[in-house]
């Protein structure tokens, strides 16, 4: 095997990269580490909430132990298994939907943008296990993942 020069920039592209270079495939690598609750270990960003690419989220539903919100306004699509809709402007004042505090919470909205917002709020509130899926239902779908109750 010829030996691979790899430029990349960032530690993300990195850790993509990595495995190839030496000979491994994707698929052979290790998969990710998980919670008891089924959601990959990913660190807090500095907002104080873990972002989750459509993958992850994927492959965490099918034991899903976590409470799922839809914040996009208005209402587009929900991603299969959804528990909750509230508007990404309204998560502050609708505390009394959500589950306690210390209990993990996915949010998402169409493109991320919402949800960011949404999961900084819970976060800043003293939510400690928020997830945000990065990319919203766009990833999801682009990831080849069905919608439910979709208004197109």
């Amino acid at each position: 095997m010829k030996p691979r020069i790899i430029f990349a920039t960032g530690l993300s592209a990195l850790l993509v990269i990595v495995p190839a270079a030496f000979g491994q495939s994707a698929a052979s690598a290790k998969p990710a580490a998980r919670t008891a609750l089924g959601l990959p270990v990913v660190p807090k960003n500095a907002a104080g909430y873990r972002k989750l690419s459509a993958e992850q989220l994927a492959a965490s539903m099918a034991g899903k132990k976590f409470t799922l919100v839809n914040v996009h306004v208005p209402f587009e699509a929900n991603l299969p298994k959804t528990d909750l809709s509230i508007p990404f402007d309204q998560i502050k004042s609708s505390a009394n939907k959500l589950p306690r505090k210390d209990a993990p919470i996915v949010i998402y909205c169409r493109s991320g943008t919402m949800s960011t917002q949404a999961a900084k709020d819970l976060a800043a509130a003293g939510y400690t296990r928020v997830y945000e899926l990065d990319g919203g239902f766009n990833a999801w779908k682009a990831g080849g993942h069905r919608l439910a109750g979709s208004t197109h």
